[in-house]
């Protein structure tokens, strides 16, 4: 009991912490949007690979965007255009380290597959349903923090919120690929085939790793709002 009771606070004080850098970055205004996606990657770890600890990374990331703009016109007497692009930028980083989750799932699939080797059908089947559930999650928590933010910053958000329901996200054009790959696989459960030996979570999570270190490339987030 004692140990989950410290686990438990060890996971608020990163979420906090994670929380505080975005608000800080937004705050700043430099390299925001690269910024977010970098610290977000950076949340996510084997331990954290499920939908709920994805949904507290989320919640956690748009309090820092919110309460970083919100500190941010405090601060500096700016024009709406350039308060508007250093909100965006700081969503679309969001955005994007959801799509580089994505994409780590679908890669660590993939690998598997091309070594004649495949995870438990358990796991893929709970992880597509995980992955089935991100835009929508991404989209409800930006509809939220609009819908508790005030003036300008609302607004703002409102019309991200707006957009991304109507246009689409990073998040989503990734998931089509995605979870194509995952349906195939869970097809394919019936052929003979070698356990991997290792976790998806775990695979996926070497991968955010490694995506974020830039060791390998993420998806790029320009030009695709």
């Amino acid at each position: 009991m004692q140990n989950e009771t410290t686990m438990n606070s060890n996971s608020n004080d990163d979420l906090k912490s994670l929380e505080n850098e975005i608000r800080e970055a937004v705050t700043s205004g430099a390299h925001v949007q690269e910024t977010v996606h970098r610290l977000i990657l950076k949340a996510i770890n084997a331990e954290r690979i499920d939908f709920d600890s994805i949904q507290r990374i989320v919640n956690a990331a748009m309090q820092g965007i919110h309460d970083g703009a919100k500190q941010h016109f405090q601060n500096i007497n700016q024009q709406a255009d350039a308060a508007k692009s250093q909100i965006t930028d700081a969503v679309s980083g969001l955005d994007a380290a959801l799509a580089s989750l994505a994409q780590a799932s679908q890669l660590a699939v993939e690998e598997a597959t091309s070594n004649a080797k495949k995870f438990s059908d358990i796991e893929l089947t709970r992880t597509l349903s995980d992955l089935e559930s991100l835009e929508g999650l991404f989209l409800d928590t930006l509809h939220k923090t609009a819908t508790t933010a005030q003036g300008l910053l609302a607004d703002i958000l409102h019309d991200l919120s707006r957009h991304a329901a109507n246009h689409g996200t990073v998040v989503g054009s990734q998931l089509k690929e995605t979870l194509s790959t995952f349906a195939q696989q869970i097809a394919s459960a019936g052929k003979a085939q070698v356990a991997t030996g290792a976790s998806l979570a775990h695979t996926t999570a070497d991968l955010v790793s490694k995506i974020a270190s830039g060791v390998l490339d993420g998806i790029n987030e320009q030009g695709k709002r």
